[in-house]
């Protein structure tokens, strides 16, 4: 028999090479797609919806790291010191002292468009999708264009945050527990986040506007992945709003007793639709700790920057602290889910203590090692204290008006976090100023509200609070 000529052979070889090919690549994503669905569905996650969420939330959190890689590569790294500072300055006030303004009134719009939380969702990821598409065009030129288009952005993922956060309680299987579930999905875009950033490194090198064509096309699946959540996303049967505020009978919080209107409030509110004392005591030990987040992220980039750590360039001295912070994030988040929202005051207590601790300890020392571990400490007592405060939700709150506890809490969050920024920012880059101003941030918080969580934990409460 003799050789098949190459005429013959030729055509098929290819196809046959380009089929292994596909096979080999795809075996191996289709494995570690089937284990991911397993881990996100598992004790009746996937039969809730939850799983569902838990996916959405990671795509989320890849797509914002894209754009705030190109972002930061435009703003920040690009440019001398002095002239980074005025952008990020410019960048800060242009879109987020907006959203200051906008976010008290979110939660309230969405309590009262309750129908519509996959359409928001959905929508949130839609904008971000095109504004990606347009940042794309401003990044390489740096002009004004930019911060418009990035006000958007940060809008649009701080309303998916807010809707997120009242829709996990609509989603809980009946084995998981609403801390478990919030520390699932914060995982999850942790996780999703460490993958994404050497992904966003490396388009980078293509050109500062690669990134964003990648977050576009992650957001335009996330908006396909939105309506895929159930449709008791959407349904507020039973559900009413809520008043961040102590029931009739309780003390309030200093803060509190002397914000705006609040006699006016005290009057009208009906003690079912209120936090109570637990709750508010622990937004505002969180809204503090966030506050501290906020400020460490502007203060340190800045002087990093300018003043690296010893023997270290500006590039590792901020990928350290963004290391050490992330590390600690995913361990307050894995520390908080073994918890089990177990004295959950007693938790955020020692979360305001032990990074008192440490900010006072990194300000007198001011060393590598003192600043790296209050970011640590930061990311840590950041999640275990967010994860507390859910706990203290699930416990105090009304099953009906929790959707709208959550949405509240989320937005104080988000707006406490604004303002610390905005005090970085401010700062001169003096290490030992900056590093005592953190501390005077957590002892606030700490002062403001350690007797008052003591005193609920050694007293009690119900457990839950019954409509």
């Amino acid at each position: 028999m003799g050789a098949t000529p190459l005429s013959d052979r030729g055509p098929g070889r290819p196809r046959g090479l380009v089929r292994a090919l596909g096979r080999a690549v795809h075996r191996p994503s289709a494995a570690v797609a089937r284990k991911v669905r397993k881990a996100t569905h598992a004790q009746g996650a996937g039969e809730s919806g939850l799983g569902k969420l838990i996916e959405l939330h990671a795509v989320n959190s890849a797509g914002d790291m894209l754009i705030t890689i190109s972002l930061a590569s435009t703003i920040f790294f690009s440019v001398p010191t002095a002239e980074a500072r005025g952008r990020v300055a410019l960048y800060l006030a242009i879109t987020m002292a907006p959203f200051v303004l906008l976010a008290p009134v979110i939660g309230p719009l969405l309590d009262r468009l309750p129908h519509g939380r996959r359409a928001a969702m959905a929508g949130a990821m839609l904008a971000r999708a095109l504004l990606a598409l347009a940042l794309a065009g401003a990044v390489a030129t740096g002009g004004l264009e930019l911060y418009p288009e990035a006000l958007g952005v940060l809008v649009a993922s701080k309303a998916y945050g807010v809707v997120r956060s009242a829709v996990v309680p609509r989603l809980l299987p009946p084995r998981i527990s609403l801390v478990k579930a919030n520390s699932r999905v914060t995982l999850a875009g942790l996780i999703a986040t460490g993958l994404a950033a050497p992904i966003g490194a490396g388009l980078h090198q293509l050109g500062p506007q690669w990134p964003l064509f990648a977050a576009m096309a992650v957001f335009v699946l996330g908006t396909f992945l939105s309506f895929t959540l159930p449709h008791s996303v959407d349904s507020a049967k039973g559900e009413r709003r809520a008043r961040l505020s102590a029931a009739a009978g309780e003390p309030e919080p200093w803060l509190v007793r002397h914000t705006p209107g609040h006699g006016r409030r005290a009057e009208k509110r009906p003690g079912l639709l209120t936090v109570g004392v637990s709750v508010l005591n622990a937004l505002i030990a969180n809204a503090h700790v966030r506050m501290l987040s906020g400020f460490l992220t502007f203060f340190l980039a800045f002087l990093l920057r300018e003043h690296p750590f010893p023997g270290m360039t500006a590039a590792f001295s901020l990928g350290l602290v963004v290391v050490a912070a992330g590390a600690g994030n995913a361990l307050g988040t894995v520390v908080g889910a073994w918890l089990k929202g177990r004295a959950p005051e007693v938790n955020i207590v020692v979360v305001m203590l032990l990074t008192l601790t440490v900010a006072v300890g990194a300000a007198l020392l001011h060393t590598t090692v003192a600043v790296a571990v209050l970011a640590g400490t930061a990311g840590l007592c950041q999640a275990l204290g967010k994860l507390s405060l859910d706990a203290l939700i699930q416990r105090d709150v009304p099953e009906l008006v929790r959707p709208s506890a959550f949405a509240r809490s989320e937005t104080l969050m988000q707006m406490s976090w604004v303002v610390g920024g905005a005090v970085g920012i401010s700062l001169p880059l003096f290490g030992t100023l900056g590093l005592s101003i953190a501390a005077l941030i957590v002892a606030a918080g700490t002062v403001a509200t350690i007797r008052a969580l003591l005193t609920a934990a050694r007293r009690g409460t119900p457990h839950p609070r019954v409509a």
